[in-house]
């Protein structure tokens, strides 16, 4: 795993605790927040994975 794949899923691991703590106390701003730190960790991972399959290509020239 590369830096951005471990960011990527800690972001969207902190947007879903952020999205459920919203929920649950009727907090609409918290559950947004949280909604956006999961869109945020997606898009970072896939990055993440992106880059790793590139290595992976050329490791393998």
């Amino acid at each position: 795993m590369n830096k951005d794949q471990v960011q990527g899923r800690v972001e969207q691991a902190k947007g879903q605790i952020k999205e459920t703590a919203g929920k649950a106390v009727g907090n609409d701003r918290l559950r947004a927040e949280g909604q956006l730190d999961k869109a945020g960790g997606k898009i970072q991972a896939g990055v993440g994975d992106a880059k790793e399959k590139v290595k992976d290509a050329v490791d393998k020239l």
